[in-house]
């Protein structure tokens, strides 16, 4: 296989005699000094076996969206050798971000308190560029460096919004509460629209029962021992 992309988190390759794109998850985490947290971009450390508990995590999680209506580049996945089988499509450097109320990097940009709730949620697109600080993005800014085709933006903020709803309701069955997420998304030739990368808990934040955020590893492995 050729390598087409190496992440901080995940590997891409392309077997060129079938044409099949695979993701490789690592057992790398993102955070800082040591501290585990999936809004830093930085990579923290790296948690033998985490690869695969991810793709595991995202298996169940694509295809759920899937029976929800939600399109994903998910094709299969192989647990014993951490790969993700997916769709080939063109992926702008973009996050898609849903926040249920005020937290992290948003509290320190905007000098917001934490745990504000937002009713309607809140939605953002940001630049993925370490260089320039994922800058906040508009619509027409992403025509404009050719990112986005015209309409795709309103259309992945439609499908975020789908992706919290079922992701909400199915970690309130695990007594976790999810406070924001942030998704990929890329397209095909004929500009069709799909959810990208991964759902795991390196996307999102959770509360549990107690009020505490777990970080990406425990909530990881929480999830794992409920869908078994």
């Amino acid at each position: 296989m050729n390598e087409l992309y190496d992440g901080k988190t995940k590997t891409v390759f392309k077997d060129e005699t079938t044409g099949e794109v695979w993701l490789l998850f690592k057992d790398s985490a993102t955070g800082e000094d040591g501290v585990f947290d999936p809004g830093s971009n930085t990579v923290g450390g790296s948690v033998e076996g985490k690869g695969k508990i991810g793709l595991a995590v995202s298996r169940y999680y694509f295809e759920l969206m899937e029976s929800k209506g939600v399109p994903t580049h998910y094709l299969g996945a192989e647990l014993e050798t951490g790969m993700m089988k997916v769709r080939q499509l063109t992926v702008p450097p973009l996050e898609f971000v849903l926040r249920y109320e005020t937290a992290g990097s948003m509290c320190r940009r905007f000098d917001l308190a934490e745990k504000i709730p937002f009713e309607p949620v809140y939605t953002e697109v940001t630049l993925k560029s370490d260089a320039q600080g994922d800058p906040l993005i508009t619509d027409r800014l992403c025509q404009m460096k050719n990112l986005l085709l015209p309409g795709q933006y309103d259309q992945a903020l439609a499908i975020l919004e789908k992706v919290g709803a079922v992701l909400k309701e199915d970690l309130a069955k695990m007594d976790l509460t999810l406070i924001d997420l942030k998704i990929e998304v890329g397209y095909d030739e004929d500009g069709t629209l799909y959810v990208v990368d991964e759902i795991t808990p390196d996307i999102w934040r959770v509360r549990d029962k107690a009020g505490n955020i777990p970080n990406q590893i425990d909530c990881s492995q929480l999830i794992l021992d409920m869908i078994g």
